[in-house]
């Protein structure tokens, strides 16, 4: 279990990394920079490293951070994502992946920081995970087809889903890759 948004929320089996996110990222550019925003302990990180790109884990736990920190291809920032400014104002990522955490004022900021090319890949839990645990609170649920129609005025949609999956328990999630056109920034 990880704690965000003050919700604990229940994760992929320890270190197992989301489907989702790993058949994604083969659109990602060898070797490039991804950013893993709100990482907690670093499923997706390690998995990305470990696969060659380069990785920057970030998240407010310190601890969590700790055991990326003397990976190869990782460097980690602690940060507080939802109190702060923005950490990466002057980066840009040749992917962008964010599971199971969702702070709306960052979308934009997401749009932003992708290079020319950049996938972002995303996905969190939507209205109607309450029925199954955590997160409740409408703050933390995306609305019905809220990244497609966030995402899709800015960003080249390649996949969508939304509804309930068995992951390992059932929940209830959007998920949404999408790439950046954009030629200047």
């Amino acid at each position: 279990m990880t704690k965000h948004n003050g919700n604990t929320v229940p994760l992929q089996p320890e270190g197992i990394p989301s489907p989702w996110i790993c058949h994604y990222a083969k659109l990602i550019r060898s070797g490039g920079q991804v950013l893993d925003l709100a990482c907690g302990s670093g499923r997706h990180a390690r998995w990305l490293a470990a696969n060659n790109w380069r990785v920057n884990a970030v998240d407010l736990d310190a601890a969590a951070l700790a055991g990326l920190q003397q990976l190869s291809n990782v460097s980690t920032k602690i940060a507080d994502l939802e109190n702060n400014i923005w950490p990466y104002a002057d980066y840009h990522f040749d992917g962008i992946v964010v599971s199971r955490y969702l702070h709306r004022p960052l979308l934009p900021r997401l749009i932003e920081s992708l290079n020319a090319g950049g996938v972002l890949i995303y996905e969190t839990f939507m209205d109607g995970n309450e029925r199954f645990g955590r997160p409740k609170n409408p703050d933390f649920l995306l609305r019905s087809n809220e990244l497609l129609e966030f995402f899709s005025p800015h960003l080249t949609v390649i996949a969508y889903q939304q509804g309930e999956f068995q992951e390992p328990g059932p929940t209830v999630m959007q998920r949404i890759c999408a790439v950046s056109e954009r030629r200047n920034h």
